[in-house]
């Protein structure tokens, strides 16, 4: 099992920065990918960013050039750092975090932090 738990959302005006962090702990060895995913209201959870245990990393298309996932391996952490920030990029944000066990994969969440962008 994989457990995570999620900090740093809050409140902000537009255009300004937002860290998340999320620590995880438990069976992190066998965590293939960590992400964050971020649900709006009345709106399907999607992927922000993510990154893989060998360093690659994915954006969603109106996060590029102003969000940046990373890993901490020695700490377990992984932080969004989130600058420009639009009302557009109001929602909870989830850590998520994918690991396998032989062939089959699992999926593990966080509680949900929120963040409000304010115009």
């Amino acid at each position: 099992q994989v457990q995570l738990v999620e900090s740093g959302g809050g409140l902000v005006q537009a255009g300004g920065s937002l860290r998340l962090s999320c620590a995880a702990s438990g069976n992190i060895f066998s965590i293939t990918r960590l992400g964050w995913y971020r649900q709006a209201p009345g709106k399907q959870r999607d992927l922000v960013a993510a990154i893989t245990s060998g360093g690659s990393t994915n954006y969603a298309d109106s996060v590029k050039g102003r969000f940046t996932i990373s890993r901490d391996n020695a700490k377990n952490t992984v932080s969004l750092q989130m600058n420009s920030l639009k009302p557009d990029d109001t929602g909870v944000y989830y850590c998520h975090a994918r690991d396998r066990d032989g062939l089959v994969e699992y999926n593990h969440w966080g509680q949900g932090t929120q963040v409000t962008v304010s115009s």
